[in-house]
């Protein structure tokens, strides 16, 4: 083979490996950017030389993935500090809804309570307890009505017997009285008669 035709496939050969490896090259930074971090190692793993056991990897790749890295953790102590901020004003929403809410229940049980309790002579008592108390005085004021009309009846009943009998004593005495006056004008008459006889016997 000529000297000439030798350096051909050689500087082939070199472009081809040099292009390959810049397109390589160009695919890993490529996939450094775009790539989540898992697919990253991934990448740079598997596109690393190697030797014997070990992995080579490029400082530049390794670089760029360390600044990926501490990008991410950034984002997600970012992330981390607003939802703990998240966390801590929806803590502080529903410790404002809690005590609204045991307020809002104390304000129920008080309601409830004055519904179903009501004041008697300065005491709380309970609708039923109102309701017995009401009964038993209506109750004793029917039972004191009663008795008053049933005073009134026996009351007027001896009124009218004693008005019955003061009539009737009445009439009495008027007919004493009459009969009295009778007799007393038929002795007044016979004391005028004798007095008249004796006139008339001293006359002669």
């Amino acid at each position: 083979m000529k000297l000439s035709q030798y350096l051909f496939v050689v500087f082939t050969l070199l472009s081809f490996f040099t292009a390959s490896y810049a397109q390589e090259t160009v695919s890993v930074e490529q996939a450094l950017k775009q790539e989540e971090i898992e697919k990253q190692f991934d990448i740079v793993i598997k596109k690393s030389g190697r030797y014997q056991e070990y992995k080579v990897i490029k400082q530049v790749w390794i670089n760029k993935l360390k600044a990926n890295v501490n990008d991410s953790i950034k984002k997600l102590e970012t992330k981390i500090t607003t939802n703990n901020k998240q966390i801590e004003d929806q803590q502080a929403t529903i410790t404002g809804l809690e005590a609204s809410l045991n307020k809002t229940n104390e304000d129920l049980a008080l309601v409830t309570q004055q519904k179903d309790n009501m004041s008697f002579f300065g005491a709380s008592v309970t609708k039923s307890s109102y309701k017995t108390i009401m009964w038993i005085i209506v109750g004793a004021l029917l039972a004191l009505l009663g008795f008053f009309i049933y005073k009134f009846k026996n009351s007027n009943a001896v009124t009218i017997q004693a008005k019955k009998a003061l009539a009737e004593t009445e009439d009495e005495f008027e007919d004493h009285r009459r009969r009295s006056l009778e007799r007393e004008q038929k002795v007044m008459r016979k004391l005028q008669d004798e007095i008249n006889k004796q006139r008339k016997a001293g006359a002669k």
